[in-house]
């Protein structure tokens, strides 16, 4: 019973992390509204190094609609620059010497739709491996069998997995729900 316990138990924790890493690209996907997080994954050269923005700048929201970013070197501007320039954001940098300015253009109702299919993609993944994970501690547990395990107590573990499994996917359903209404939400 112990390792039935432990698949079951290794079987949620990747259910976990689906929903962690789903939501870690949610916050990248704007809603119009300026966030930091926008700029999660955005490297740049330092010193020679690929190194995150967010790792050669701070980086704050003055307001809704604005991203300032202070570089920690005047000298990486114009890489800063260049990355945001050539991510998919869709984002004009401002520099004033000083700062880089990012404003946050309000959604068109295109943009929105447009969003929201991204987001369907990302739900669809997180989905995708939620039951990946379910058919992983499955195939495990059924090799059990063979070491003299009850079916009984197989049936049963595999209905537990069932359950987490439509549960995680229950609140997939629920992330998408907020996440959509957030993007539509003028």
């Amino acid at each position: 019973m112990e390792e039935i316990e432990f698949y079951i138990e290794a079987g949620q924790e990747t259910m976990e992390g689906a929903i962690k890493h789903l939501n870690i690209e949610l916050s990248k996907i704007r809603a119009g509204k300026a966030s930091t997080n926008m700029l999660d994954g955005l490297m740049i050269e330092y010193y020679g190094v690929p190194t995150p923005i967010t790792g050669a700048a701070s980086i704050t929201t003055p307001d809704a609609r604005t991203i300032a970013i202070k570089p920690f070197e005047k000298g990486i501007f114009g890489e800063i620059e260049k990355a945001i320039r050539n991510s998919s954001l869709g984002l004009n940098p401002m520099n004033d010497g000083e700062l880089i300015r990012l404003s946050i253009p309000p959604l068109t109702e295109e943009r929105r739709r447009d969003l929201v299919k991204r987001v369907k993609q990302e739900i669809e993944t997180a989905k995708i491996n939620i039951r990946n994970a379910r058919q992983d501690a499955n195939n495990s547990i059924k090799k059990l069998k063979g070491e003299g395990v009850a079916e009984d107590d197989i049936k049963a573990a595999e209905d537990r997995i069932q359950k987490l499994t439509d549960a995680f996917v229950a609140k997939i359903d629920l992330i998408f729900m907020d996440k959509e209404k957030d993007i539509m939400s003028v």
